[in-house]
């Protein structure tokens, strides 16, 4: 035995649209987040506008954290 339930989509639908010529709209008019080849909307974004990108050195960091995890592995061994 099956239950037929039918659901109204016209409110979903339209939020949709509204939402999607919304993002159309940023994307063609680049003025908000600058102009680039592939906006990703990333650089624009209050969550990273203030953090800084990684510098070239960035992979010292991790070598210094895998030798200080292999010297306590070490040192609990001897």
């Amino acid at each position: 035995m099956g239950v037929i339930v039918n659901k109204d989509n016209t409110k979903n639908d339209e939020l949709s649209r509204r939402i999607d010529a919304d993002l159309r709209e940023k994307m063609r008019s680049g003025l908000d987040f600058g102009e680039k080849e592939d906006p990703d909307f990333t650089e624009g974004s209050e969550y990273v506008r203030n953090l800084k990108k990684t510098s070239r050195f960035g992979w010292v960091w991790i070598v210094l954290v895998v030798l200080a995890i292999v010297s306590l592995i070490l040192m609990k061994t001897l």
